[in-house]
């Protein structure tokens, strides 16, 4: 995939960066840590500049953002709720906890959105819960591109500064992800615990 990526870039330059940030938003599995050190990597051997390469990294992953928050309008709540009429008992899921998260998501979801944006393979698929909470489409864009400019940036300016040995920027990558996403996992856990214990304290209330 590395090679096809690159291939794309060098051949397409701004308008293959466009491309390949726009795709890598909607199907996660394609490494912004590639695109962008090696776009960034290419203004020290070709006629891009940094400027160029930022706005057009930029401008396809808000395109891609966008699609996946209005798949996610489709998704909206009262939808999932029925899909869970449906199919709940099976994945024990109840329409509380649907609605529990929607509210979760309307009190931080903005700030959510704007540290995911900097999260590899999340930053893409956050934009979907925010469709489905029905976010404010300019708040979302506005959190979205704020996120989005400052990984663009770190990661440009990176295979910039390292040159040929742009690919070394891949394994702090690789490092930086697995840390927070123990962090999100502990934190995950730690409500869900919350939650749980929530639940059993206000059944013996109750009985």
């Amino acid at each position: 995939m590395k090679t096809w990526i690159t291939d794309i870039m060098e051949q397409f330059g701004y308008a293959g960066i466009f491309l390949m940030l726009a795709l890598e938003n909607i199907f996660p599995p394609i490494p912004s840590e590639v695109i962008l050190p090696f776009g960034g990597f290419m203004t020290t051997t070709s006629g891009l500049t940094i400027p160029g390469v930022l706005i057009a990294s930029t401008a396809g992953s808000l395109l891609g953002a966008v699609i996946l928050y209005w798949i996610g309008r489709l998704l909206d709540v009262s939808r999932m709720e029925r899909i869970v009429d449906r199919y709940g008992k099976w994945i024990r899921i109840q329409k509380s906890d649907i609605r529990k998260a929607d509210a979760w998501f309307d009190k931080y979801g903005y700030w959510t959105v704007l540290f995911c944006r900097m999260v590899p393979l999340v930053r893409s698929l956050i934009s979907i819960p925010a469709g489905m909470s029905g976010m404010k489409f300019g708040l979302f864009m506005l959190f979205t591109t704020i996120g989005t400019l400052g990984w663009n940036t770190l990661l440009i300016l990176l295979g910039a500064a390292l040159g040929e040995s742009w690919e070394d920027i891949g394994g702090y990558i690789d490092t930086y992800s697995s840390v927070v996403y123990v962090l999100l996992a502990g934190g995950v856990l730690v409500l869900g615990l919350l939650y749980l214990r929530k639940r059993h304290t206000a059944g013996k209330a109750r009985g």
